[in-house]
């Protein structure tokens, strides 16, 4: 894949050609792979067929290879030998992983394993090689040993990166904006009355544990420590039932309130309760996320709960006790290489956005600042140059605006209207540490909210010295959308500052898949106005695997995306899409979503089968489940600025087959047949919008307002409204082959009324001329030109007409942009661009 960027000025062309976004495809990317990212890793990583994220890239075994009690010796060099001084050969440790903590030079670069068990050596293995071209990002943290070195020692320790500030910040915490807030919260932990057994309440204990935390530490007034002794020995008067302790988020909050009373009031417990509080809190651990010498974590990629708050609690754990426990000197020896290997967002995300979707983003807040921030501090190396945290503040912003709904994927994501106290605060952190723009003007324009976070509120009125000042533009330069290549996301705003005038259209098709916390929704779109969604993804997340869940939700059925024979996505990493191809401009964003694969069958995971079995449910078309004949899904997607969007659907099976285009909205369609149009009416916000499609095989729209599996009344929360959605559905009759045009105007009340015209294939509205080619005998084509400035998209084939020159197309089939970038008038060309991938290669 390359891209090609032509320069116009006056008459005068100067063509130069340049690689996009990393590397061009391997040979075995240019085949069909069977995932891109493997759910447990069953593949060594790195090896030639794979292109890094990061230089040094981690070093990570199958878990198939894991044994009990058994370690695991790594060696990498640049000799394929593996000659003494040339070598680095690491300390046998029992997980699955070793970083080099060090830059790799450009070249191949080896790498082999050996097993050590019973104090035997096993044989080395056959040797992987990989290569360092030299311009992937370089992320190279310290080795364990600087850290191990620099601990703290005495107590409090858990935020010892804020020692320095807090004794500035204590002089002046009376006048901090959050103060009041912050007593409000500290008197409702005074007023915590802990019961003779405490542990059925440990759960909601953790916030007066935490309020008590933060105004012990910001004020030092000692009634907020006596509380926390109180309740900590109330713990120790008795003992957690087994059937708490198998609940992951009980074990991590009873444990991260024992460390946080067992920290500042050190001194005020007996040794005898001392070491009752680290008996606790390790015999609790063994029930939480105990991950060493399992070789899970390190293998798998999707592992919520660990990653949200048990590593957390973990890293904790070593820190609160390394002096005199060997197996918390092991939890941090294990934490901090598990972090420089998968972290953050599993290592294989530099996007700044969280793969999952919005909605879970806020359960890895807290991690997410506290872990660099601690590590940084010991070490004196700065974590936050990770690209995931440099790329953060605009993705942060770009994938949930102010004032509107998120870009609508994944779990959750529903759940809130406008940006949640949690966003803000990384925002917020990421402001202060880094100086990132967007997210100082994020943070800025949501500060009420912002300081409703309790959790990071230590943070905030501790960081004072990195106060930064209101921000009232974002920067001049800033696109209008971003493409978050690892995560297969695109996010375009027409007017991204100001809600009442931003179209924001959000597309994805996930190398992710449909995994975890992900959807069935690869090709799928949502489209926001005026903070409200247009069309958008539909049903509640109230449960992760009923019925309502399963059928209602996560089914692609759910999704502004298509249906083969009634059947949607399944559940599985197998059941990835791509981004493959997208182009900006002040007048043009386009983006490509190959989904080709995503219709692959069954879910294989035993998760989801067990799933369905307690569900009553089964992995069949009667639900929509199940093979499809389906070969290519191509939607390319464009917002013409500021307020029209097309879709252009590529659609090919192997036999004839039903295609059900689905599009959905919280308001009912006025649906004409006749016409092919989709009209629905906002009132509230003051506007309308119509989506009309065109084809050249027959379908017949209609809608519902019910859910194939409503949800469960006995799991709303009281006072939360749950209103019907309006599902669409454009049945096409039985095709091997289908095209399908969509154009959609939004159109706010007092303007003037967008009328789109046809022409054969061509399409007018406005200033714009479209021309698609709707005969699936002839290759795919589709040409906009805007006849007031020139603006320009071409796919397909043949030379294209730019003004009064004509450009000649460099590959056949690519997608070409003229459109104003960064302040010129340009040419960008762009053939497909294949994501990197960290599984197993071609599909066999």
């Amino acid at each position: 894949m390359k891209k090609h960027l032509l320069l116009f000025k006056g008459m005068m062309m100067a063509i130069s050609l340049f690689a996009f976004a990393g590397v061009s495809p391997t040979t075995a990317q240019k085949t069909t792979l069977e995932r891109v990212h493997e759910n447990v890793r069953e593949t060594a990583y790195p090896q030639s067929m794979h292109q890094v994220y990061l230089s040094p890239p981690p070093l990570i075994l199958p878990k198939s290879v894991h044994e009990k009690d058994a370690s695991y010796q790594f060696e990498l060099s640049n000799d394929k030998t593996f000659p003494a001084g040339k070598t680095i050969t690491a300390d046998a440790k029992p997980w699955l992983m070793f970083s080099p903590h060090k830059v790799l030079d450009k070249g191949t670069w080896y790498w082999r394993w050996r097993k050590v068990k019973d104090g035997k050596q096993g044989e080395w293995s056959q040797p992987y090689d990989f290569q360092i071209a030299g311009d992937e990002p370089k992320f190279a943290t310290p080795v364990y040993e600087t850290f191990r070195k620099n601990l703290p020692k005495g107590y409090p320790r858990l935020f010892c990166f804020l020692d320095n500030d807090l004794k500035t910040a204590r002089a002046n915490v009376a006048s901090h904006p959050e103060y009041k807030e912050m007593l409000n919260r500290a008197n409702m932990g005074l007023n915590y009355e802990p019961a003779a057994n405490p542990y059925p309440k440990a759960r909601p204990a953790l916030a007066f544990v935490t309020y008590l935390h933060t105004a012990y530490t910001l004020t030092e007034d000692k009634q907020y420590a006596d509380k926390m002794v109180e309740i900590t020995r109330a713990y120790l008067k008795s003992t957690p039932d087994k059937n708490l302790l198998r609940d992951d988020f009980f074990c991590g909050d009873l444990i991260e309130q024992l460390l946080m009373c067992y920290d500042v009031c050190h001194d005020m417990f007996t040794a005898d309760e001392l070491k009752q509080i680290e008996t606790l809190v390790f015999e609790v651990a063994k029930n939480h996320h105990n991950p060493m010498r399992t070789g899970y974590e390190e293998t798998h990629f999707f592992n919520n709960h660990f990653w949200q708050h048990g590593f957390r609690q973990t890293l904790e754990i070593g820190l609160m006790f390394y002096e005199h426990s060997e197996k918390a000197r092991e939890m941090l020896e294990y934490c901090y290489e598990l972090w420089s290997t998968r972290a953050p967002a599993g290592g294989f995300n530099r996007d700044g956005e969280w793969q999952n979707g919005t909605g879970y983003f806020t359960a890895n807040t807290k991690t997410l600042y506290y872990v660099p921030s601690l590590l940084s501090h010991i070490t004196g190396f700065d974590f936050l140059k990770h690209p995931w945290y440099q790329n953060a503040g605009q993705s942060l912003l770009y994938a949930f605006p102010v004032g509107t709904m998120s870009a609508g994927f994944g779990d959750g994501n529903e759940r809130q209207p406008t940006p949640d106290r949690q966003r803000l605060a990384i925002a917020d952190f990421l402001a202060r540490e880094i100086g990132n723009p967007y997210a100082k003007w994020y943070a800025s324009h949501c500060t009420r909210d912002l300081r409703r976070d309790y959790e990071t509120r230590i943070y905030r009125m501790a960081r004072v010295a990195k106060d930064y000042p209101y921000t009232k533009d974002l920067p001049a330069d800033r696109p209008n959308a971003v493409w978050m290549e690892d995560m297969g996301e695109v996010y375009a705003h027409s007017a991204i500052q100001n809600t009442n005038r931003n179209v924001f259209l959000s597309f994805r098709s996930s190398p992710f898949g449909s995994g975890s916390h992900t959807l069935a929704d690869q090709n799928s779109f949502n489209l926001h106005f005026r903070g409200v969604p247009v069309y958008r993804s539909t049903g509640y997340y109230l449960n992760f695997k009923d019925a309502h869940n399963i059928l209602s939700y996560r089914h692609t059925r759910a999704h502004n995306s298509i249906l083969v024979d009634g059947i949607g996505q399944p559940f599985t990493t197998r059941a990835y899409g791509k981004i493959t191809r997208m182009l900006n401009g002040e007048n043009i964003t386009y983006a490509l979503g190959d989904a080709s694969n995503a219709y692959c069958g069954t879910s294989e995971y035993p998760m989801w089968i067990k799933n369905f079995e307690e569900a009553g449910l089964a992995q069949t078309p009667e639900y929509g489940f199940g093979e499809t004949p389906l070969t290519k899904y191509r939607r390319h997607i464009l917002l013409l600025h500021p307020d029209i969007v097309v879709i252009y659907d590529e659609l090919e099976a192997s036999k004839p087959v039903t295609w059900d285009w689905l599009l959905h909205s919280p308001v009912q369609f006025q649906i004409d047949n006749a016409k092919h149009t989709m009209t629905t009416r906002y009132e509230e916000k003051q506007f309308s919008s119509v989506a009309q499609m065109f084809s050249n095989q027959a379908f017949e729209m209609t809608q519902t307002d019910q859910y194939v599996a409503p949800p469960d009344p006995k799991k709303m929360k009281k006072g939360v409204k749950y209103p019907n959605q309006w599902h669409l559905t454009a049945k096409f009759q039985p095709c091997a082959q289908n095209r399908i045009l969509t154009v959609i105007r939004i159109m706010p009340d007092g303007n003037k009324e967008k009328v789109l015209s046809r022409k054969g294939n061509v399409f007018t509205c406005e200033r714009w001329k479209i021309e698609a080619e709707l005969d699936p005998a002839k290759p795919a084509s589709l040409k906009i030109f805007n006849d007031r400035n020139n603006a320009t998209f071409s796919l397909g084939d043949g030379d294209i007409e730019i003004g009064n020159t004509t450009y000649k197309r460099l590959e056949q089939g690519s997608s070409v942009l003229f459109d104003k970038i960064d302040g010129e008038w340009l040419v960008h060309e762009m053939s497909d661009y294949q994501p990197q991938f960290t599984g197993a290669g071609p599909e066999k």
